[in-house]
């Protein structure tokens, strides 16, 4: 399953999630170009990706940030910044421009954070904005629980396209991250389980305080944990699978049918 776009239209442009969109792609293009040999991009990475061993050593912080902006793949790339379109416009239209970019920024750094608290010793570089765009999702379930999610459902030829509400998609998310949080080991590299479910919780509870000032319990007891405004509507179809025209026999150049 993979969630298209939601039902929550933004009520201003979000620059800042267009901006942070620009950064990443740009990066990722600048070092995707620039090294011909995988010992150039591991240099790349050992002074910009996220160590947890050095940033204890060292205190050098700065990877914390850097290590948000570079990616492993394209499908890496792809589906953080997917995410971010889809969830970060409604949290940036909530808090402002610039309070939405430090939200992220915070939420980046919170779930790194997190990660180098879960292998302190590991030397495996981590790179990638899944943590802060957690962040982002998790802010999003705490003001729009109810708002409505476009999935695509692919099943071998069978392609569907059908909305579930944000915490159902959202929970089954955070539960997949714990779950595989709990089944790797963080110090031999891989999927960042604890960058993603720490960067989550990070981002709820630094929206907790708008969930206030809107009015806590009484904002969604008056919204039903819906947007506050009118959702999108979008229509539905099932796939059709196109039926190719059964060719006719003919006659094979030596008089009998084929």
């Amino acid at each position: 399953m993979f969630p298209l776009r939601d039902h929550n239209p933004s009520g201003r442009t979000p620059y800042v999630v267009y901006t942070l969109m620009a950064l990443n792609i740009l990066a990722y293009a600048f070092y995707t170009i620039s090294f011909d040999t995988e010992r150039e991009l591991a240099q790349f990475y050992d002074a910009y990706a996220l160590i947890p061993a050095e940033i204890d050593v060292s205190r050098r912080l700065s990877p914390l940030v850097s290590s948000m902006f570079l990616h492993g793949g394209f499908m890496h790339l792809a589906g953080n910044m997917l995410f971010l379109w889809i969830f970060g416009d409604n949290m940036e239209d909530e808090m402002g421009h610039l309070p939405f970019l430090a939200f992220y920024i915070a939420c980046g750094i919170g779930a790194g954070l997190i990660h180098v608290a879960s292998a302190p010793w590991s030397h495996v570089p981590t790179i990638g904005a899944s943590g802060a765009v957690a962040g982002v999702m998790g802010g999003y379930l705490l003001l729009f629980p109810r708002a409505r999610i476009d999935i695509l459902l692919i099943l071998i030829i069978y392609f569907r396209i059908f909305a579930i509400p944000a915490y159902l998609m959202l929970g089954v998310w955070l539960a997949m991250q714990f779950i595989g949080s709990l089944n790797s080991d963080p110090s031999q590299g891989g999927v960042a389980y604890w960058a993603h479910t720490g960067g989550f919780a990070v981002g709820l509870l630094l929206t907790v305080p708008l969930w206030v000032k809107r009015g806590a319990r009484a904002f969604w007891g008056k919204t039903h944990g819906q947007p506050p405004h009118p959702q999108a509507k979008y229509k539905y179809s099932a796939s059709r699978i196109p039926r190719l025209p059964r060719k006719k026999p003919g006659r094979s150049p030596w008089g009998s049918d084929r």
